[in-house]
């Protein structure tokens, strides 16, 4: 009896905790939401309102018809900056990671600390001479420069090594090399099936940074290729601030992870557990 009055105590402590980081965690969301749909005069009073209200729909269609912003075109832009970057990230991490963790060559180990060395630069020092390079190139203010220097990612190769040193046995490759396979046949039959996991976490992660990303985009793209941070930062300038119009703009760009969240959240996990398992 005292196991089991122990064993449920400790359930509900363990619920209670998971309960509060799940309010901690959608508390932000549901604050934004509420102050999107209400009155820019209701925003700024006290208290501030804690329920929603009715001017969402109002305050969507003004964040779309904001003849300063292109939110719409900002919203497709990102997408697709996220999306591209996001394949060819995963695609050549994984082809990379492949590379450094099971074929023997000459320097490998150099490579990887290149690689590494790549993380620990900040990304500050590089503004300027990329800049530079996007300008001679003729891409400067175009989604160009902010899609080329990112097609590839030290972070991503770094951590499909370290994931297929461990997931994929040797042995595994030298009986394909002995069936007569091809590296790209390993890689593609072999291989690319057993990373699924660390490259769906990869993808994930790689799409929340492209689409998150602020300065960069900021700094390189005109007013006719923005993109959705850049348009929300374009919503909150000038002398007077139209609370509900950013916090509805903010919701809007919001949605698109969230619903990579609910889409593929499962699907990732899934494969994480399923890559721990053969392991």
């Amino acid at each position: 009896m005292a196991t089991m009055a122990h064993t449920r105590s400790r359930s509900w402590a363990l619920y209670l905790g998971l309960t509060f980081a799940v309010l901690l965690s959608a508390g932000p969301l549901l604050f934004m939401a509420i102050m999107a749909s209400r009155k820019n005069s209701e925003i700024l009073g006290l208290p501030p309102p804690l329920t929603l209200g009715g001017e969402l729909g109002s305050n969507i269609d003004r964040v779309f018809a904001n003849a300063d912003v292109t939110f719409g075109q900002a919203l497709l832009n990102s997408l697709m900056v996220a999306t591209v970057a996001t394949i060819c990230v995963v695609v050549t991490s994984s082809l990379a990671g492949f590379a450094l963790a099971k074929l023997k060559f000459r320097g490998r180990n150099v490579m990887l600390l290149f690689v590494i060395g790549t993380m620990m630069v900040p990304v500050q020092l590089g503004l300027i001479p990329l800049y530079m390079l996007m300008s001679k190139l003729g891409f400067a203010g175009k989604l160009e420069s902010v899609t080329l220097p990112f097609l590839v990612a030290g972070f991503g190769v770094f951590m499909m090594r370290q994931y297929a040193e461990q997931a994929i046995p040797d042995e595994m490759i030298e009986a394909a090399r002995v069936d007569g396979a091809s590296t790209f046949r390993i890689f593609f039959s072999i291989v690319f099936p057993a990373l699924r996991p660390a490259a769906a976490v990869l993808g994930l992660l790689t799409f929340m940074e492209r689409w998150n990303d602020f300065l960069w985009p900021y700094l390189t793209l005109d007013a006719e290729h923005p993109t959705v941070q850049v348009a929300l930062s374009r919503l909150s300038s000038g002398y007077y601030s139209d609370q509900s119009l950013i916090m509805a703009g903010t919701l809007i760009g919001t949605l698109p992870l969230v619903v990579v969240f609910i889409v593929f959240g499962r699907q990732i996990i899934g494969g994480i557990m399923e890559g721990g398992l053969k392991a």
